[in-house]
């Protein structure tokens, strides 16, 4: 990635606010300073200075007290510094997923079809015949009902276990998922910024899995000279430091994991 080109900033794109636009790039932003808001800010304000990101009626002042407002950051009087909050963190996860899935909506949980019938909310369109050890849930009894008039006539009705019909479900399972990410100096060699589209793959990855199937796991490894794992809020804050790229600890170590969480569908990424 050699760098970015910004173009003029045009007021009222997309029909969004003007602290929607300007949340849009303060979210990038904070991706490329590894969560720090000052520096983010900075590097907005010399954007602001030569695009005119905004004007006279709203200014970046008024974009920061929306910021504060909006429980997008927050000060921290102890360490006298601005940090993200929650809030921003959930925020720059769905705009990776946007960014790199397109537009996904929540679905049901443990939503990963087999070709094996079972327990699931996916009905098969085809029925088949009563079978010992079906369950009652699975009785198409539209079906069955037809069935028993056309075999018994309908001036008295009677059903028999031959006029049964089921409709199968597909079986849905849970896997579990290990993602690692490398932190070695390699990320950034040669001014190739790399850890950059790898924290937003990460993300993106992270809020797909814990809002589509919250039943999965999902583990995050980052390997430099050794490896070990971080919470998805860490994410956004990842940076690469002199490491080298200790591929096999990251491996041995995701394996590991895979193993304690004794799911028989598991991947590591």
């Amino acid at each position: 990635m050699k760098g970015h080109r910004f173009l003029k900033f045009e007021e009222g794109a997309e029909g969004k606010s003007k602290f929607d636009q300007l949340l849009d790039i303060f979210m990038q932003m904070l991706t490329y300073t590894n969560g720090d808001v000052s520096e983010a800010l900075n590097w907005m304000n010399e954007i602001d200075r030569k695009f005119e990101l905004t004007d006279a009626d709203y200014g970046m002042g008024d974009f920061i007290e929306d910021l504060k407002d909006q429980g997008y950051i927050a000060e921290d009087p102890e360490k006298g510094s601005i940090n993200i909050t929650p809030k921003t963190e959930q925020g720059i996860r769905k705009r990776s997923l946007e960014e790199i899935f397109g537009k996904l909506r929540k679905t049901k949980s443990g939503n990963h079809q087999t070709f094996k019938p079972g327990v699931g909310d996916e009905i098969n369109p085809e029925t088949k015949p009563f079978q010992f050890g079906d369950t009652l849930e699975q009785i198409d009894f539209t079906e069955s009902i037809r069935n028993a008039q056309i075999n018994h006539g309908i001036e008295r009705f009677q059903m028999h276990e031959d006029d049964l019909h089921i409709r199968e479900t597909d079986f849905k399972t849970q896997t579990s998922t290990v993602l690692m990410i490398d932190i070695s100096h390699s990320m950034i060699l040669y001014g190739e910024d790399r850890i950059t589209p790898a924290k937003k793959v990460a993300m993106a990855l992270s809020e797909l899995i814990t809002t589509k199937y919250p039943k999965d796991t999902l583990d995050i490894v980052v390997f430099g000279n050794d490896a070990w794992t971080v919470e998805i809020k860490e994410l956004p804050y990842l940076q690469v430091g002199p490491y080298h790229t200790n591929t096999v600890a990251g491996i041995e170590l995701a394996m590991e994991l895979l193993r304690k969480r004794k799911i028989r569908t598991s991947r590591y990424l």
